[in-house]
């Protein structure tokens, strides 16, 4: 499904991550990918490059919200490649305190969520723009449900309903060179991003509660098979879509099982 392509993945850090699982699926498929790390975390994606069943092509470093940093790995790319078919935005982050509460919060604490979880995925977008074939690429980033306000998850509830209306006007603007810009919204997964989130408990109850079909979250494979699908030509004709892979638990109205003693 991806043999040839060229495919830059973002936020490796640990082998249960979403993006470990894509990089997984997409060699599979017969993809060259580079991998990238916040600069702390490149140690550990190496460790988990080495998992890979094909080895990535480079493991680098990478501040997304750097444009030193942007600048550098566009520089590569076009150096090793020249070309990029597709990127997976994969890099989320909201200090402590917004993770905590709502009205209690410094401003620069939303600056840096806003920043990390947003506006890198607008440079993204730019980066593919610039890099993409005349015959198209593909930008996806990762979402999660931001319709309703949720117990827990505080700012990043907010980041995620910005990153959905970036999503449409990314697909606006880069829809002229051919890229394609989509978001996959998936439920709640057992990974190092989802162990900062205070309760986290508090929505694998709710997805367990409410999700018609089974929902693992120690099994990011579903998310990484759909990431695929939109990197792929197959999705040639989707673009400013959320595509939920989250056990349908989205189209439910409410809980269809009693919770749990």
């Amino acid at each position: 499904m991806l043999k040839g392509k060229r495919l830059l993945i973002s936020g490796v850090a640990t082998g249960d991550s979403i993006a470990a699982a894509v990089a997984q699926r997409a060699v599979l498929a017969g993809a060259q990918v580079v991998l990238t790390a916040y600069p702390r975390d490149v140690a550990a994606a190496e460790a988990v490059a080495a998992r890979l069943t094909a080895p990535p092509v480079a493991v680098l470093s990478l501040d997304a919200t750097d444009e030193d940093d942007l600048l550098a790995i566009e520089d590569d790319l076009r150096e090793r490649w020249g070309l990029l078919d597709g990127v997976l935005h994969a890099i989320a982050f909201a200090p402590k305190p917004a993770l905590h509460g709502i009205m209690d919060v410094a401003s620069c604490d939303v600056e840096t969520a806003m920043r990390t979880s947003v506006w890198t995925y607008a440079a993204f977008g730019r980066l593919v723009g610039r890099l993409a074939p005349s015959g198209g690429a593909s930008l996806v980033g990762l979402d999660f449900d931001s319709e309703r306000a949720w117990p827990v998850y505080n700012w990043m509830g907010p980041c995620k309903a910005a990153l959905r209306s970036l999503n449409g006007y990314l697909a606006r603007d880069l829809g002229a060179m051919g890229v394609r810009a989509n978001l996959v919204s998936a439920g709640p997964l057992s990974t190092r991003a989802a162990s900062g989130i205070p309760d986290f408990q508090v929505l694998l109850d709710a997805w367990q509660q409410q999700a018609p079909l089974d929902w693992n979250p120690a099994d990011p494979s579903g998310v990484a098979d759909a990431v695929c699908f939109l990197l792929s030509d197959l999705a040639r004709a989707i673009t400013g879509e959320v595509l939920h892979v989250d056990a349908g638990f989205h189209a439910m109205a409410t809980h269809l099982k009693k919770p749990e003693c």
